[in-house]
């Protein structure tokens, strides 16, 4: 029928209408998205966050239970030291446990045996004081796991070579204290002898130690480790890693156990490469790891972003008919108990095009000053009242809905055969 209903209703068609319960507001679109479609799109991210929010927890929990780690004397853990801390004090070794650089050095002296858990934390700043004190101190250093970032300065002539895995290996060497042991749990770090550097070099995996002794002036001297494996709780018993502990750490009647911490006040001092330095600190997989998740994610946005050339427009594979559409439309207003925005599309539509069959300029169309006279004076005798059918309220009902159709359609027909 000519009355169908084309298209939304234009902003001045009904500009008092309030709309029905559960009608559709006037300023939303079919475009709007409701709660639920929104939860829908959102709710894979906020898996994702609420994962990595309980993770987090989770390892806060798990590390707060216990604040002491890895190496500590005070831990009874798998990877806690308390029982060759024990053993020591059982055979007359005091020990005392230094969380930051001055209080290492300050309880360093020649009855010493300074045991330095993570070189490699220090800044290069540390590393200076703490070689300083290595050398007027008289007494050993024991360095755990010292990599590339602390040799150079604590460990000179020695260059640090590809990590091997933690076994049992042999001596191979005439050390004293690795004679006695026999064979013990090491690997780690592995260690390169410059020429003509005195050395001792025992425990080989791969041909090169992983175990060194650097005698200095007197009876200063400095052990290399490669793994702090030997001085866990969970491996003390076996081999003879508790033989080589206690007599690397035992030699001296006094033990300072030195744990290095980011939080050490003197770790603050101005550095000539800051970045190199916190770099130094975060292990190769985390890098390696970081960089990977980088190209993943470079590679993901290539790829949703691609474009083959410019956007063209193509036909359709299936061509809509317009009474699809408007019933369709028709639906969605049925739906939403829309009566009002029906209406008002009618009313619009009808308006729209009977402006020019009346002479009435088309931005005059919804006009009822303008619209209605000349309706009046095209149909001086119609029986049903334009300004209701035009400009009318909204029905109440479906049936009044349907009416106001035919009557528009009605006044329409007549209008273009008078």
């Amino acid at each position: 029928m000519s009355g169908a209903i084309p298209g939304p209703p234009t902003p001045d068609s009904a500009p008092n209408a309030a709309p029905p319960s559960g009608a559709t507001p006037p300023g939303t679109t079919s475009t709007a998205l409701s709660a639920r479609q929104i939860w829908t799109r959102a709710r894979g991210a906020a898996l994702v966050v609420a994962l990595i929010l309980i993770g987090g927890l989770v390892l806060v929990t798990v590390q707060s239970a216990d604040p002491r780690g890895a190496l500590d004397p005070r831990s009874t853990d798998p990877h806690g030291s308390r029982a060759v801390a024990e053993l020591l004090k059982e055979r007359g070794v005091t020990l005392t446990l230094a969380t930051t650089l001055d209080e290492a050095t300050a309880a360093s002296n020649p009855g010493t045996t300074l045991l330095v858990a993570a070189p490699d934390l220090l800044t290069g700043a540390q590393q200076s004081t703490l070689r300083s004190t290595m050398e007027n101190s008289a007494g050993r250093t024991v360095l755990l796991g010292a990599g590339s970032p602390s040799l150079g300065i604590l460990a000179p002539g020695i260059t640090s070579a590809p990590d091997a895995t933690v076994t049992n290996l042999e001596p191979a060497c005439t050390l004293p204290a690795a004679t006695r042991a026999g064979s013990a749990d090491l690997g780690g770090e592995r260690y390169e002898v410059a020429p003509g550097t005195t050395a001792d070099s025992c425990y080989p995996s791969g041909g090169l130690p992983t175990l060194v002794r650097l005698p200095g002036t007197g009876t200063t001297d400095t052990v290399l480790l490669g793994s702090p494996d030997i001085l866990h709780n969970a491996r003390l018993d076996q081999q003879g890693n508790a033989s080589l502990a206690l007599q690397l750490l035992g030699s001296r009647p006094h033990l300072v156990w030195y744990l290095p911490s980011l939080y050490d006040a003197s770790a603050d001092a101005p550095e000539d490469d800051t970045t190199g330095n916190f770099l130094a600190l975060i292990p190769s997989g985390w890098l390696w790891g970081t960089l990977q998740l980088a190209l993943a994610a470079l590679l993901a946005a290539v790829w949703r972003a691609r474009r083959l050339g410019p956007l063209v427009t193509e036909r359709l594979p299936v061509a809509l008919r317009a009474s699809e559409t408007t019933e369709g439309r028709a639906r969605l207003y049925r739906k939403a108990d829309a009566r009002d925005r029906a209406a008002s599309v009618l009313r619009t539509a009808t308006r729209t095009r009977l402006a020019p069959l009346l002479g009435v300029p088309a931005r005059d169309a919804h006009s009822p000053e303008l619209l209605l006279p000349a309706l009046s004076a095209r149909l001086p005798g119609t029986t049903a009242e334009p300004k209701d059918l035009l400009f009318g309220p909204a029905p109440a009902d479906d049936s009044t809905l349907i009416r106001l159709a035919d009557q528009l359609d009605a006044l329409e027909r007549e209008v273009r055969t008078s």
